[in-house]
């Protein structure tokens, strides 16, 4: 495939209704990176491990956003992993959990939803805004296509919920949540499910202050983020950038209250470092080995009513 066919495909939200249809762009999007389609690959100077993508003149040279080499799945290895990924997905309760599973899970998310980013990234300047849309609409569908091939209910939409005064509902209030996980009826989960923090972690908390006040419960709310590291400077010499707001969520978690889980694709150095933000930030790979298994074992869950998002 050329960039332009990549990019129209990348732009079509019916092409990813399963996650199979997730899996086989990532293949062609590796396949044409691996083919020597580039016009160049540009290392950044501050974290070497990180990578810009030129494309050529068909694509106006755009470049793409920062790829962790270190994460990002070449051609081949991607190759000789996607065949097992949903069933991996499909038994994972079963399957020994060891580090190089959680590797694999985290490097595959990440690999997915990164090709559908860069190549978005091909489009033209002015269409940088439906290209972030997209890439985020298709990130949130991702992950709840990756839950509900574990078995866990899983969708976005909108929940009502009751507004009780003195042991009496009054009404009922519509929140829209990007990922809703329920167990036989009842909501044990709400997650919000962003690419980047950036200018979304304040919500991120009040959401779950505002609901904790409103119905009296502790429902777990989680966020998922793909990363948080944007390109800098001006060509050739390019770096990233961190866009976590590390004072906001230090202060939110210990003035307001703590969120239940957060979890990146591409973690950061000085999250798994920092007093208070490493205790409450992980990798993917925690949230489906291990803590979305507890989530659904949460027994404060209250019976909502749920719309789910049409798609």
């Amino acid at each position: 495939m050329t960039i332009n066919q990549l990019t129209t495909r990348a732009r079509n939200k019916d092409n990813f209704t399963t996650l199979q249809g997730y899996i086989d762009f990532c293949q062609h999007y590796l396949d044409f990176v691996a083919a020597g389609h580039l016009q160049a690959v540009i290392v950044s100077q501050n974290e070497n491990h990180y990578r810009f993508w030129q494309y050529d003149e068909t694509a106006g040279f755009q470049i793409t956003r920062p790829i962790n080499s270190q994460l990002m799945y070449q051609a081949a290895e991607f190759g000789a992993i996607r065949g097992n990924f949903i069933s991996t997905l499909q038994n994972l309760r079963d399957i020994e959990d060891n580090a190089g599973l959680r590797s694999s899970l985290n490097n595959t998310v990440y690999s997915i939803q990164q090709s559908i980013g860069a190549a978005l990234d091909g489009l033209p300047a002015g269409e940088s805004n439906t290209a972030r849309k997209i890439n985020g609409d298709l990130f949130e569908r991702l992950m709840q296509l990756i839950l509900q091939e574990m078995g866990v209910a899983a969708v976005s939409g909108t929940v009502r919920v009751p507004v009780v005064v003195d042991g009496v509902e009054q009404f009922k209030m519509n929140y829209q949540h990007d990922l809703i996980i329920s167990y036989e009826g009842d909501v044990k989960a709400i997650g919000s499910v962003k690419t980047t923090s950036k200018d979304r972690i304040d919500k991120i908390f009040m959401d779950k202050f505002l609901y904790s006040k409103i119905t009296g419960s502790d429902l777990p709310h989680i966020a998922i983020f793909l990363n948080d590291v944007q390109r800098k400077g001006t060509a050739p010499k390019y770096g990233i950038s961190s866009t976590f707001l590390l004072g906001h969520f230090k202060g939110y978690t210990v003035k307001l209250n703590p969120l239940d889980g957060v979890y990146y694709c591409d973690i950061r150095p000085n999250m798994k470092t920092e007093p208070i933000v490493k205790d409450h930030i992980k990798t993917l790979d925690h949230l489906l080995c291990t803590d979305i298994w507890s989530f659904l074992r949460h027994e404060d869950a209250v019976p909502l009513e749920i719309t789910p998002t049409e798609e």
